[in-house]
């Protein structure tokens, strides 16, 4: 990914954070020799290797899986994004650019395609998106459903060995025009736009 200097983010805990909260990512692999992407839940283990670990299932039927041992993968995940006039600087010489945030991941696919281990896995990941519900679903008690799951899926952990951030925030702008977007982003009011004041307001 291209990053220059003034946008790259580096501290591996706000990147940690950034795949936490923005954890539906696109995995991006070859399939008899061209590019083949899905788009996937993934969880991070942070403490699994010197950069984290992303843990995941792919549907059996998806050919993807059946090529990736061996490959170097990449694994995109974005943030909030958002357009931004020039007019919101109220200078001259200033020209339209969109702002947006993401992570790029890299590492090899270790699959894990029965057992114990691949059922801790959607165990994992249906805790993670159900904890927060007034009445969370869980696989216990629905063991019918549960054996049928596991045969449609085969998993995954993925060792993080590259990972780079792009937090492209008008960092190459004075604080008196960050202030003016982050102000128009807010009057905006929508989700992308919210999400980037506020991550403007978190970057120096």
């Amino acid at each position: 990914m291209f990053i220059p200097p003034a946008f790259a983010e580096q501290d591996l805990a706000r990147l940690h954070l950034f795949l936490i909260q923005n954890s539906f990512g696109l995995v991006v692999s070859q399939v008899d020799g061209a590019p083949f992407a899905t788009h996937l839940p993934l969880l991070l283990q942070p403490a699994e290797g010197p950069l984290g670990t992303l843990t995941g299932h792919f549907a059996r039927a998806n050919p993807q899986w059946r090529q990736l041992v061996g490959q170097t993968v990449l694994v995109i995940f974005t943030g909030p994004h958002a357009y931004i006039s020039p007019t919101w600087y109220e200078a001259e010489n200033t020209v339209p650019t969109w702002n947006y945030t993401a992570v790029h991941v890299y590492g090899q696919i270790e699959l894990v395609e029965s057992g114990e281990p691949l059922l801790n896995i959607l165990k994992e990941t249906v805790q993670t998106y159900e904890q927060s519900k007034p009445q969370p679903w869980t696989l216990e008690g629905n063991e019918a459903i549960t054996e049928r799951l596991i045969e449609q899926i085969v998993g995954f952990r993925m060792v993080i060995e590259k990972i780079e951030g792009k937090f492209k925030l008008n960092q190459n702008h004075p604080a008196e025009r960050r202030q003016k977007v982050i102000k128009a982003l807010e009057e905006q009011g929508d989700e992308n736009s919210l999400g980037l004041a506020n991550l403007m307001r978190e970057t120096p």
